[in-house]
C-alpha cells in the first residue's frame, strides 16, 4: 500500500510541474518559424543549409513550469550551418554575426518588440505574448572530421557501443563564444558541443523502460516510440529529472548561484536510471547511485558524447571553490536522499500537502489529494515521518 501511495504521489507532482503539450507546441512552431526564415530566398544563410532543432530540456522532455507567472519559458536552440563554410573561412564572430543580423530582421519582420540580445555563445530573443518565451540561438558548424574521429573513439572506449559512438560522434558541432581568445581570428580552436547527440544518448537511457514505452506506442496508436515527440514519451527518467531540478530550485531559490546545475543532475540521473517502470523505485536508486557516478579524478562528471568535457568543471575553479559548488552538491544530494524517502513512505495526507509546497512550490487540497491516494481521511496521522532536516535552518546554503 505505501508503494502505491508513494507512486502516486510522486506521479501527482510530476504531472502538475509538466508543461502543457500547448507550450511544447508553441516552441516548436516558433523555432520552425525560424528556421523557414533563415531558408527563405533572399537570407544570407540560404547557402548554407541552416538547421534550427531544440537541444536542452525542451528536447529532452524535462522542463518544468516556472515557478511563478513572471518567469518565463526557457527554450534552448542551436542553429547549425551544415554546408559552405568552416573554421577555414569564417571565425567564430562571423558566424556569430551572420546569425545576429538575420535574427535582427526576423525580429522586425513578426513585430517582436524585445531587441535581439547577445549572450556569450548564443543570441537571446524574447517572446511577451500569452506564453512568455527567451530563445537562446546558439550559432554553430559541424566539426571537422579529426575532430569527429577523436570523440568517436573516446565514446566508444567508454560505452563500447559502436552504433552509439558513430551516430553521436557525426552530430559533433563547432559553436561561437564571444570570451573566446581567437573569438575574432581564423582558427581550428572552438569550442565544441553536441546537443543533438547528448539528446540521442538521453533517448537510449530513456529506452530502458522498453514495456512502459511499448504501451505509450500503443496508446498514442504509433508503430514505434520514436515516432511520438520525446515530451509525450513521460518515462520515470524523464519524470525523475524533472522532481530533483524541482527540488533543487525550491532548496536554493534564495542563492542560485550556487544550486548544481541542470545538466550534472540530468546526466547523472539518466547513467543512474536502470529501466525502472516505477517512479518511486527509479528516483530512490537514482538517488542512490548518484554519488558513485561522480569520479574521482577529471573529468569528474564526463559528457557522455564527448567524454573529455567535465560538466562539473566549475566545482575546481576559483570562483566554484568560493562558491562550494561541490559541496552544495552533495548536501543537496543529501537532502534530497531523506526528502524523498519520507514523502515515499508517508501516508498523511497533511504531512504530503505540507511537502508539496514546501519542496515542490505546488499547492495541493487535501481532501483532493487523500481522495486520489486512497488514504483514510480518518486515520492519516496513524503513519507521520520523522523529521529530519540536513540543511541548517538559519541560512542553508552559505556560501562560506
Amino acid at each position: 500500500m505505501e508503494t502505491m501511495i508513494g507512486t502516486s504521489f510522486l506521479n501527482e507532482i510530476a504531472d502538475r510541474l509538466e508543461l502543457p503539450d500547448s507550450a511544447y507546441e508553441k516552441a516548436e512552431e516558433r523555432y520552425k518559424d525560424i528556421g523557414s526564415w533563415l531558408s527563405r530566398e533572399d537570407s544570407e544563410c540560404k547557402d548554407f543549409s541552416p538547421h534550427i532543432f531544440s537541444q536542452g530540456s525542451f528536447r529532452l522532455g524535462t522542463a518544468n513550469r516556472p515557478l511563478n507567472s513572471k518567469e518565463e519559458y526557457d527554450l534552448d536552440l542551436a542553429c547549425n550551418l551544415e554546408e559552405g563554410i568552416s573554421k577555414d573561412n569564417y571565425s567564430q564572430a562571423k558566424l556569430k554575426n551572420l546569425i545576429g543580423k538575420e535574427l535582427e530582421l526576423f525580429k522586425s519582420a513578426r513585430g517582436i518588440k524585445e531587441g535581439v540580445e547577445e549572450k556569450k555563445r548564443c543570441w537571446r530573443l524574447t517572446y511577451a505574448d500569452k506564453i512568455k518565451f527567451h530563445m537562446d540561438i546558439v550559432p554553430c558548424i559541424p566539426e571537422n572530421e579529426d575532430q569527429r574521429r577523436i570523440i568517436k573513439k573516446a565514446i566508444l572506449l567508454e560505452s563500447n557501443d559502436e552504433f552509439l559512438s558513430e551516430s553521436v560522434s557525426e552530430l559533433t558541432v563547432a559553436i561561437t563564444d564571444n570570451t573566446h581568445p581567437e573569438y575574432f581570428s581564423i582558427s581550428n580552436n572552438w569550442n565544441i558541443s553536441n546537443p543533438e547527440g547528448y539528446a540521442r544518448w538521453f533517448e537510449t537511457r530513456m529506452k530502458q523502460a522498453y514495456q512502459l514505452l511499448q504501451e505509450r506506442a500503443k496508446l498514442y496508436k504509433s508503430a514505434t516510440i520514436d515516432s511520438i515527440p520525446n515530451y509525450k514519451w513521460k518515462t520515470p527518467l524523464q519524470k525523475c529529472v524533472q522532481l530533483l531540478k524541482r527540488h533543487r530550485d525550491i532548496i536554493f531559490k534564495d542563492d542560485p548561484d550556487v544550486k548544481p546545475i541542470s545538466i550534472i543532475i540530468t546526466t547523472l540521473a539518466a547513467r543512474a536510471y536502470q529501466g525502472e517502470n516505477n517512479l518511486e523505485d527509479a528516483v530512490l536508486n537514482i538517488l542512490d547511485r548518484f554519488e558513485s557516478l561522480v569520479l574521482a579524478k577529471t573529468p569528474r562528471i564526463p559528457n557522455p558524447v564527448n567524454p573529455a568535457e567535465d560538466f562539473s568543471d566549475k566545482w575546481s575553479s576559483e570562483e566554484g571553490r568560493e562558491l562550494k559548488l561541490e559541496q552544495n552538491f552533495r548536501k543537496w544530494l543529501l537532502q534530497a536522499q531523506v526528502d524523498f524517502r519520507k514523502i515515499i513512505t508517508s501516508q498523511n495526507a497533511d504531512y504530503l500537502v505540507e511537502q508539496s509546497i514546501e519542496k515542490f512550490a505546488i499547492k495541493m487540497d487535501r481532501n483532493e489529494l487523500a481522495k486520489k491516494l486512497g488514504i483514510s481521511l480518518s486515520s492519516v496521522n496513524i503513519i507521520s515521518p520523522k523529521h529530519h532536516e540536513i540543511i541548517e535552518k538559519s541560512k542553508p546554503w552559505q556560501r562560506c
